[in-house]
């Protein structure tokens, strides 16, 4: 059985995080191969293609979305990573009672008032990010003595469309909540948390990570919440993010449903878990 774990032209040497699901793989008798995205070959060869590292899809989505439209037994569907890849899928989500963080919504090159939009939210600190991004790209913490440092940032990312949150300050001390979720089942939670005064929480930039513990409500939710994205049914893999707001509620920060880290290291049962799924994606694809 040929798997591809798809990823990036640029994959950094640093990056491991799925070799637990690889050595996994081929413990039930499967060849891997860690492909880009970008690469000109025969996908047919591959029995399942799992997207895993394709870090760079943010900045070449139409032509990540074309690519995907080619692929013979594609995980996940591209009918979610379609809808996945731009953060409008959050405002779908809180339509249907999802608590996310309140959220001002601008479009491409929508003109906006940052005084307007932080008096909507009632917020003295904000928080600005791209509707399609990855890795805390193009994003701006600023307060609102410093609006004139985020009117400048709106304008120069009129090219895209955008958002603006209140700034949740859990988001340095706690950090931020992840929960793992294979074939609809929950496997482990992580909690990261960035580097002192920072908001990231991305390994890149130096945030440690920790083994968390969801309560069986909140699981819960996460299993309905799941039943709201497209194809559904054909999810292999999901990633929930959350972040505490000043209420000590968790709000959904974002629902990575097509390149998450999926943090192995915290649970070794879940890289067998996800192993044992493909193969079998693979051999239902055959029947």
């Amino acid at each position: 059985m040929n798997v591809a774990l798809v990823s990036c032209e640029s994959l950094p040497g640093w990056e491991v995080d799925d070799q637990p699901l690889i050595d996994e793989l081929e413990n039930l008798g499967a060849s891997v191969h860690r492909p880009a995205w970008t690469e000109e070959l025969d996908w047919g060869q591959f029995d399942i293609a799992v997207i895993r590292t394709t870090w760079d899809y943010h900045s070449r989505k139409d032509d990540f979305l074309a690519w995907c439209e080619t692929i013979p037994n594609l995980h996940n569907h591209v009918d979610v990573v379609r809808w996945n890849t731009h953060k409008s899928y959050l405002r779908d989500l809180e339509k249907l009672g999802v608590p996310i963080a309140p959220t001002v919504w601008i479009q491409k090159n929508e003109k906006t008032d940052i005084t307007q939009i932080m008096n909507t939210l009632q917020a003295s600190k904000g928080f600005i990010k791209p509707q399609v991004g990855a890795c805390a790209s193009d994003t701006l913490r600023f307060d609102i003595n410093d609006l004139v440092s985020a009117r400048t940032f709106l304008e120069s990312n009129r090219h895209q469309d955008m958002m603006v949150q209140p700034y949740l300050e859990s988001v340095e001390t706690e950090g931020e909540y992840s929960a793992i979720f294979i074939d609809h089942q929950f496997t482990h939670g992580v909690q990261k948390i960035p580097v002192e005064g920072d908001y990231r929480v991305q390994d890149d930039f130096g945030a440690e990570d920790l083994p968390y513990t969801f309560t069986t409500e909140e699981i819960a939710e996460m299993k309905q919440a799941l039943q709201f994205v497209p194809m559904s049914d054909e999810l292999l893999y999901a990633r929930f993010d959350y972040l505490r707001d000043e209420n000590n509620k968790l709000v959904l920060n974002e629902l990575e449903l097509v390149e998450p880290s999926l943090f192995f290291r915290h649970c070794k049962e879940a890289s067998n878990v996800f192993a044992k799924a493909i193969v079998n994606r693979a051999k239902m694809s055959k029947c």
